[in-house]
């Protein structure tokens, strides 16, 4: 039986390391192994670009990675979530295959005010955030068992509702209450879902988010070590990967602070640059 890993968002940032990555960790374990690696995001070149370096990578220091295969699509929505729910039923005709690993990386946020944002860019970040992730997890899990593994990227922004960030916080929350409840229902089954939820990280995410205004996130950390904790903690079955000290204090003194107080204050006092 084919067994294979699939990462959404890997053109750039932790999607691009989690595909790395991953492609190790199933040369590293015989018993995590698979036959290959999709990689899916809208970027054709720069997917092109990931797969001729872990090519090389496997070429160069001699190990076995997974196939990749690539995939330019854009998974926006009920309508990108039912192209992934096409891919797995075109594999299904040629044959058995299970999902070793499915990390539901793609998103993107938007800085600023809620009344002063663009509208329509905030409800496209539900479709990708929200309604893809579900709908993408909910095709896949028919081609999961036992020892399959589910990674969502959520964030610390899922603790509290945060002003001049209002709608990409409550998008992660929902991700990680999601998260938390499929890793109840699907512990019978061996399948185990871990909610990765990262402060600042060095990606393209602030350029994104803020259009340009702010290039580089503030006090960002290392995007290859936040993934390789994730890719750990999944393996181990822990619900949470939260890399840093000061991550995971800010999670835990969120439990003490009212949600209309974090927002007030976050509103007041953590202004996000947008053009």
């Amino acid at each position: 039986m084919k067994k294979i890993i699939i990462v959404t968002g890997a053109s750039s940032g932790m999607g691009f390391w989690f595909a790395k990555l991953l492609a190790h960790e199933s040369s590293e374990f015989e018993k995590l192994s698979s036959d290959e690696l999709w990689i899916i995001a809208r970027r054709k070149e720069r997917l092109e670009e990931l797969r001729t370096q872990i090519e090389n990578e496997s070429f160069q220091e001699k190990i076995k990675f997974p196939k990749v295969k690539i995939f330019p699509i854009d998974i926006s929505g009920i309508q990108g979530a039912l192209k992934i729910k096409e891919l797995f039923e075109n594999e299904k005709s040629k044959g058995d295959f299970k999902i070793n690993v499915l990390v539901n990386n793609a998103g993107f946020g938007t800085y600023g005010e809620f009344a002063r944002t663009d509208i329509m860019r905030e409800m496209k970040m539900i479709d990708l955030d929200c309604t893809s992730l579900t709908g993408i997890t909910g095709f896949a899990i028919p081609y999961m068992q036992k020892g399959s593994r589910i990674i969502n990227v959520a964030s610390l922004a899922s603790f509290l509702p945060l002003g001049n960030f209002a709608v990409y916080g409550a998008c992660k929350s929902y991700v990680l209450s999601f998260s938390v409840a499929l890793a109840a229902e699907l512990k019978h089954k061996g399948i185990k879902v871990t909610a990765l939820c990262p402060g600042p990280v060095n990606t393209e995410f602030a350029d994104v988010a803020s259009r340009g205004a702010r290039k580089k996130v503030r006090h960002g950390l290392s995007a290859e070590k936040t993934v390789l904790d994730a890719i750990k903690c999944s393996r181990k079955g822990k619900l949470y990967s939260m890399k840093f000290f000061k991550w995971k204090f800010k999670a835990a003194a969120s439990r003490f602070v009212g949600r209309y107080f974090g927002a007030w204050a976050t509103y007041k006092f953590c202004k996000r640059p947008s053009n």
